[in-house]
C-alpha cells in the first residue's frame, strides 16, 4: 500500500479524446480532470517499436485521486483509450505528498477556523 493518499493520474491521448478519458475515470470514482493541450513527438524508431502513428496534436488530461482508487481507473483507461484504441493513450501516476483545495479538506479547514473563533 502506498504512503500516499493521493496520485494524479496523467493520460496523453490524441486530440479529442479526453472526454473519453474522463468518462473512464468518472466510472471508477474521479470527480474530474484538467485537460492541457500539448504537441507529441517521436522518431521513427518509437513508431516501429510500437506500432502506431504518431499524432502530433494531443490532450494530456490529469486527474487527482485517491491512491485506492487508482489501479481501477488505470485499467478503465486502457481499455477506453489505450494504445490499441484510436485515442492511443498512456496514462500512469505520480504521487502527491500534499492537497489542498479538495472539498473535504476546505470544509474541515472551515470547521477548525470557526471552532478557533469561538
Amino acid at each position: 500500500m502506498s504512503k500516499y493518499k493521493h496520485e494524479v493520474i496523467l493520460c496523453i491521448v490524441n486530440s479529442g479524446f479526453s472526454d473519453e478519458v474522463m468518462d473512464a475515470a468518472k466510472e471508477f470514482g474521479a470527480k474530474g480532470g484538467t485537460v492541457i493541450r500539448a504537441r507529441g513527438t517521436a522518431n521513427a524508431e518509437a513508431e516501429k517499436l510500437f506500432n502506431i502513428a504518431i499524432q502530433p496534436e494531443k490532450e494530456i488530461v490529469m486527474i487527482l485521486v485517491e491512491s485506492k482508487i487508482k489501479n481501477d481507473i488505470l485499467h478503465a483507461l486502457y481499455r477506453a483509450v489505450g494504445l490499441n484504441t484510436p485515442g492511443q493513450g498512456i496514462a500512469f501516476t505520480v504521487p502527491v505528498e500534499s492537497v489542498v483545495g479538495l472539498t473535504d479538506f476546505s470544509a474541515e479547514a472551515k470547521s477548525n477556523t470557526d471552532s478557533s473563533e469561538a
